[in-house]
């Protein structure tokens, strides 16, 4: 095993294929509240905030306090109506996390989802006891703030070097670097790569399972086996 003992991934894009889910809520919240149906990437670009800061981003001149909490519940009645059928695990994810898990990582996750929409989705996927820590935007600070990784960090008694953070946003790849923690970017989620390299990851994915194949080769690196 690398010396990465701990695993902490972000939820929507890394591990869930629930981006285009979100798009969607947000462009019908707004079309609720009569705000301007905004483009696509723009949406993408707030993914992995807590849901107050996303509108707050995406809107800024709203500043009237009702429509900002007609909009939220407008985006989860949305999201939920959605969730009717729950979104799918992206392939791979299941198989590799409980490889980690047998290899003696912990695993975590740090979401911008709120406390009540991760439990509902572990809950679905019968992931509900599967995490040895999970830490939500509405219950500490929102990401990029590094507090999230680091109420993990002391949760699993683990040093920032001794964990990774694996994510699909900037936010998350930012809240890593703020926390002294090593990144590994998503390529396949709400950001392209090319945007998350500017923020030093270690290494990038296009699918889930190069995650494994990595570590894999970081810890024969590390224990000074060379193969060649």
């Amino acid at each position: 095993m690398s010396n990465y003992s701990l695993l902490i991934f972000d939820w929507d894009g890394t591990l869930m294929d629930s981006i285009g889910r979100i798009v969607e809520s947000v462009c019908a919240a707004a079309a609720s509240c009569d705000l301007p149906v905004l483009d696509e990437n723009a949406i993408k670009g707030i993914i992995g905030l807590s849901l107050p800061e996303a509108i707050a981003t995406l809107y800024p001149d709203l500043t009237d306090a009702i429509t900002a909490e007609a909009f939220r519940e407008a985006y989860v009645a949305h999201y939920l109506a959605l969730d009717a059928e729950p979104a799918a695990l992206y392939p791979g994810v299941i198989e590799g996390l409980q490889q980690f898990r047998e290899q003696g990582h912990q695993l975590a996750v740090a979401t911008g989802k709120g406390r009540q929409g991760l439990d509902r989705v572990l809950a679905g996927q019968g992931l509900t006891d599967f995490f040895d820590v999970t830490r939500c935007a509405d219950e500490t600070a929102s990401k990029p703030h590094p507090l999230m990784i680091q109420e993990i960090l002391a949760h699993c008694r683990v040093e920032p070097e001794q964990a990774l953070m694996i994510g699909d946003s900037v936010f998350d790849l930012e809240m890593a670097r703020r926390a002294g923690v090593d990144s590994v970017a998503v390529g396949y989620g709400a950001q392209p790569s090319e945007v998350l390299h500017a923020y030093s990851p270690r290494f990038a994915i296009n699918e889930f399972s190069e995650l494994g194949r990595w570590l894999r080769s970081v810890g024969t690196a590390e224990a000074g086996i060379y193969v060649g």
